[in-house]
C-alpha cells in the first residue's frame, strides 16, 4: 500500500471531519428556526389584530399600560448574551477549549438571569391580570411565556454544551458543529425578543 492510499484510510483521516458545505445539523437548525420564527410571527400578528379590533384603549381598562424598566434591563441582560457564544464558537475553531468554557458560561449565566427577571416580573403581573383575565392577559403570557421557554430551552443546549467541554468531550476545529448550532439558536431568542419588546412593552405607547 501507497504511503498516500495509507494516509487517506488511516484512522486519523477517517474521523477527522472535513468541513464540507453545510452539515445536516445546520441545515436542521436553521429549518427549526424559520418554522418557530413562523409561529412568533404569527402570534405577534394576532396580537396587533386582536388590539386594533378592540378599540383605541389598550390594554384593556383595569390594566395599567406595561413598565419599560424591567424589560428594558432584561434585554440589556439578553441580547449581549450573543456576544460570548459568538465568541466561544471563534474560540473552539481555533481549538481553545478555554474560551469555550468561558463564553458559554457567560451566555449561560445571562440567559438564567433573563428568565430570573420574567420570572419576577410574572410574579408581579399575577397580581393585576392573569391568563384568563382578557384578551390582552391571554396575549401577554402566551408570548413572552413561549419565548421564556425557548430560553430555557436554549440554556439546556448552552449547559449541555458546557458541561460536555467541562468533561473532556469531542471539541476542536474540525469538530465545533454543536456549538455553530446552538449559536444559531440562541441568536435566534435574542432577535425574537427584540421584536416583543416592541410588540408588548413599546407599542401600547405609540
Amino acid at each position: 500500500m501507497s504511503g498516500g492510499v495509507r494516509a487517506a484510510t488511516g484512522t486519523a483521516a477517517l474521523t477527522t471531519e472535513l468541513p464540507v458545505g453545510r452539515s445536516t445539523g445546520w441545515w436542521g437548525m436553521v429549518m427549526f428556526v424559520v418554522t418557530e420564527a413562523t409561529l412568533f410571527a404569527c402570534l405577534l400578528g394576532s396580537y396587533f389584530y386582536l388590539r386594533f379590533q378592540f378599540g383605541a384603549q389598550w390594554p384593556p381598562p383595569g390594566i395599567a399600560p406595561p413598565t419599560l424598566l424591567k424589560p428594558l434591563v432584561m434585554t440589556a441582560v439578553l441580547l449581549p448574551s450573543s456576544l460570548p457564544v459568538i465568541w466561544a464558537e471563534h474560540g473552539i475553531r481555533r481549538g481553545q477549549r478555554w474560551r469555550l468554557r468561558t463564553g458559554l458560561a457567560a451566555t449561560f449565566l445571562l440567559g438564567a438571569t433573563f428568565l430570573a427577571l420574567q420570572a419576577n416580573e410574572y410574579a408581579e403581573k399575577l397580581r393585576e391580570f392573569t391568563l384568563t383575565t382578557n384578551a390582552y392577559g391571554s396575549l401577554f403570557y402566551v408570548i413572552t411565556g413561549f419565548h421564556g421557554l425557548h430560553v430555557l430551552v436554549g440554556l439546556t443546549m448552552i449547559g449541555w454544551l458546557l458541561a460536555a467541554s467541562l468533561r473532556g468531550g469531542s471539541f476542536g476545529a474540525h469538530r465545533h458543529d454543536r456549538v455553530r448550532n446552538a449559536a444559531i439558536y440562541w441568536h435566534f431568542v435574542d432577535l425574537v425578543w427584540v421584536a416583543i419588546l416592541f410588540t408588548i412593552y413599546l407599542s401600547p405607547r405609540l
